[in-house]
């Protein structure tokens, strides 16, 4: 929900019940919008417009909320009326939040369908504007011992080497793996470079005695499964 204040309007003219810190407090964080969250962040407008207003201006500039996570501090400051600090404290308080959700999925989660390791994998994903290559790192019981970036760039036969990703696994004692990476352009479909990449992992896993379990390649907001697909 967006609020909107009539032009000139500052947040001092509102009632002190209707805004939104003394909300947070009476109701709870929940109950926010996206524009009151960002704007309790941002603690003040400027002499031209509320607290409110930028907030919105801040939506309205990286069009969906998840956008943040990925955003510098450039960008967000390229937002009229948005200052270093208040840069800072907006990419603070997503960065906590990140760590926050990282942390809660990390704890013993389990891989049990190539739908889990998408679902584990795509918030931090699908929105990338890079190519990024993943590996989780699995025990015996499938569960997540540790989630690595291995590179990031357009995907390459001669750049993925599998010694350095089984090089993690043996150091975690990992008895499995499993990776992953985006595609920028939204479509998961995989490529000749997708493929001849898994077939080489698959070898060297056998090789190592550490199985590839799944190659997921995530798009926007969908993923495939080249297990699913026959390739592995």
């Amino acid at each position: 929900m967006t609020i909107n204040l009539p032009p000139g309007l500052m947040m001092k003219d509102v009632h002190i019940a209707d805004r939104p810190r003394e909300r947070l407090i009476r109701q709870g964080a929940e109950s926010l919008s996206n524009q009151e969250l960002i704007a309790i962040l941002l603690g003040s407008g400027t002499k031209q417009e509320s607290v409110l207003h930028l907030a919105n201006r801040v939506l309205t500039f990286f069009e969906q909320i998840h956008e943040l996570k990925n955003a510098t501090i450039e960008e967000i400051m390229s937002v009229k009326g948005i200052g270093k600090a208040k840069a800072v404290q907006l990419l603070a308080a997503v960065e906590l939040g990140r760590r926050l959700s990282q942390q809660q999925t990390e704890e013993k989660y389990t891989i049990r369908s190539p739908q889990d390791a998408a679902s584990y994998l795509m918030p931090d994903m699908t929105s990338l504007k890079q190519e990024h290559f993943v590996v989780l790192f699995l025990n015996v019981k499938n569960q997540v011992l540790h989630k690595q970036t291995i590179f990031i760039g357009s995907l390459n036969a001669s750049i993925v080497h599998p010694r350095e990703i089984f090089r993690e696994a043996v150091k975690r004692s990992a008895a499995s793996i499993i990776c992953a990476h985006n595609h920028p352009s939204g479509n998961p479909s995989p490529s000749s470079e997708d493929i001849d990449v898994t077939k080489r992992l698959i070898e060297s896993g056998l090789i190592m005695g550490i199985e590839l379990l799944d190659h997921v390649i995530i798009g926007d907001h969908k993923f495939i499964s080249l297990k699913e697909k026959g390739y592995m």
